[in-house]
């Protein structure tokens, strides 16, 4: 997994643009530790911070294509494409010549032979950028899903893009500016496709391409979700499942340096630790190494939740023992969690205060910990968008409740303990007025639905429940998969994510949700494909989120920080603070209640104090 960024000026000499594109490229060493470059030319200037999984000689970037000692192609790209040696021997049984085994080459002749269409030959996650000298045009590629991130800035005569915001953000051109509605992305718990939240930025959108030509910049979706009408019958279904997945885990596991899986005991994790234990001794190799978060004393003093019944550890070891995996448990305290350096990290990894919390440092610090051993994670992420996992999926009033289901069916904050108040609980009035979350989510709301593909006909629970996959798929997992992202690429772990796959997404998205409810359960496709892997024990566990320390050492912790800010007369956080809530989180109320209201306010702080950020309100 690498880190790109670039810049395109029509009316500049970029040849002289060295040290620009060198602090650019810069800020995302974290996301390329083995090597970097920069490639110059009269009007294209690219950089590369590279993650070296495949081919780890040949796969240096920038990479070109030449010929007579002209540069026909130039990329800087990040990602797998996990059917690259496929299309190798296509290209080369029509004439191309390969110098090295990279899957960045690959792209690169594809590109060559099948112009733009190519995107719809590619399978797996990745962002990448082409620069044609011939034609001087400049291509940014997403994958379907949106697993890796890429971003970019028009200017008056180009663009500026990068893997992450903060590479953008270090071009001379930019300012660090957020207004109201960036302020609503970051506050809101939907991430809007398309929205880099600071003003000029935008994402790439997954499933397009941007080209950059003289006359501007044009935006093409390339792959949508489309309903189609599904007529395989359940045995057929789930047995086509598990092919899928079969094939999938046995693509991902390609890699020429250490590999292992995140494991949490349930079904998910569970399911592709037993796939890649199965598809590595079929290999003649294993065993499959894998990989649990855990916080310490959690197991013995676990209390159960709305949202978890159940601690991850037993099962996490049950399903390790059953397919005799090289298990770790990272062992995590509130020590760790409320380090600031290891929460500046995680900030600075994210780009924005998105207000995970612990979630987001201890899934930092997991990461950090299995770096140490290995280089590459296979993760069950997005199993519960594509099957149907959540709680919320499952309740009426949350299905029917004219928003985002996982808004009203999580509570004040989904991923919360019990008792929080939510991320906003401590902001200002005139603040929240200006800003209006309900406002910006509700629009939000009503722009996704109305692009939900429908089948003609298709009426009541299925139609609705077709309409809450999409919005999972392309609204929830999104959060989700930026995390992971960001919180691997902070220590240069690549983790993958099988049930991204987009033939999988396809299929299932258009399975009935009876179908995919036939035990009378969740995530019933997903266990019935996989089951005769797992021990029961682990098949018949009831879904439970990622975990959250329960230490109530960690509130109060939370709250001696936030007493600090408010004692701070220079902190920029403190305008926008609600005086009354503040005295309440600070005097006799219960940190617990005030806890994600505390963690969101820090990360502000920090973000505000440290990254020259400018509100315009």
């Amino acid at each position: 997994m690498c880190g790109i960024t670039g810049w395109i000026s029509y009316q500049q000499d970029l040849t002289a643009a060295k040290d620009t594109l060198d602090a650019m490229t810069r800020t995302m060493v974290c996301r390329g530790p083995d090597a970097g470059g920069v490639w110059l030319d009269t009007h294209a200037a690219l950089g590369h911070r590279r993650l070296a999984v495949i081919d780890i000689e040949g796969g240096k970037q920038p990479m070109l294509v030449e010929r007579d000692g002209r540069t026909l192609l130039a990329v800087t790209y990040s990602g797998e494409v996990y059917n690259y040696r496929e299309l190798r021997d296509e290209l080369t049984a029509r004439g191309h010549r390969f110098r090295t085994s990279s899957d960045t080459e690959v792209v690169l002749h594809a590109y060559l032979e099948w112009g733009e269409d190519f995107t719809e030959r590619l399978n797996g996650m990745y962002a990448f950028a082409i620069w044609d000298p011939r034609t001087e045009e400049l291509l940014l590629v997403r994958d379907r899903m949106g697993i890796k991130p890429l971003y970019y800035h028009p200017t008056p005569d180009g663009v500026i893009f990068g893997s992450e915001q903060k590479a953008i953000l270090a071009h001379p051109r930019v300012r660090p500016v957020v207004d109201a509605e960036g302020l609503a992305e970051i506050m809101g718990f939907a991430k809007t496709p398309g929205h880099g939240v600071y003003k000029g930025i935008h994402e790439l959108r997954p499933g397009h391409t941007a080209r950059i030509r003289r006359s501007g910049l044009t935006v093409r979706r390339y792959w949508a979700l489309e309903a189609r009408e599904h007529t395989d019958d359940t045995k057929t279904t789930v047995g086509h499942i598990r092919e899928l997945l079969d094939d999938i885990i046995g693509r991902q596991l390609i890699a020429d340096v250490p590999l292992c899986t995140l494991l949490s005991g349930g079904l998910d994790s569970s399911a592709i630790t037993a796939l890649a234990a199965k598809g590595l001794a079929e290999a003649g190799q294993g065993p499959v190494r894998s990989f649990s978060v855990d916080f310490t004393g959690h197991t013995d003093r676990f209390r159960p939740d709305a949202l978890r019944s159940t601690p991850d550890g037993p099962y996490a070891h049950a399903l390790a023992e059953h397919v005799r995996s090289d298990h770790r448990d990272v062992v995590l305290d509130t020590a760790a969690l409320m380090d600031r350096a290891n929460r500046d990290a995680i900030l600075a990894a994210r780009d924005l205060p998105l207000g995970f919390g612990d979630g987001d440092t201890s899934l930092y610090l997991l990461f950090k910990a299995i770096r140490e051993q290995s280089t590459v994670a296979l993760s069950g992420e997005s199993a519960d968008e594509v099957f149907g996992g959540y709680k919320w999926f499952h309740d009426p009033a949350a299905v029917n409740s004219g928003t985002f289901p996982w808004i009203a069916g999580g509570g004040a904050d989904t991923f919360s303990p019990d008792g929080s108040l939510g991320r906003t609980a401590l902001l200002g009035k005139d603040i929240l007025a200006k800003v209006d979350v309900p406002g910006y989510t509700a629009a939000r709301y009503h722009e996704a639905l109305a692009e939900v593909p429908q089948l003609d006909g298709e009426t009541g629970t299925q139609r609705r429940m077709r309409e809450i996959s999409y919005l999972h798929l392309t609204r929830f997992v999104q959060m989700l998969l930026d995390r992971k992202d960001r919180a691997s690429m902070a220590v240069g772990l690549e983790v993958r994510v099988p049930f991204c796959d987009h033939r999988l997404v396809e299929y299932v998205f258009n399975t009935p949700w009876s179908m995919k409810t036939f035990d009378g359960r969740e995530k019933s496709l997903l266990r019935a494909a996989t089951r005769d892997l797992l021990p029961d024990v682990v098949a018949d566990r009831v879904k439970s989120p990622y975990p959250t320390t329960q230490d109530p050492r960690y509130a109060l912790a939370l709250r001696e920080e936030l007493r600090k800010v408010a004692a701070d007369q220079d902190s920029p956080v403190r305008p926008l603070l609600d005086s009354e809530a503040l005295a309440k989180a600070l005097g006799e109320g219960s940190p617990d209640a005030y806890r994600t209201g505390a963690e969101l306010v820090l990360g502000l702080d920090t973000w505000l104090r440290t990254r020259g950020t400018e509100l315009q309100l």
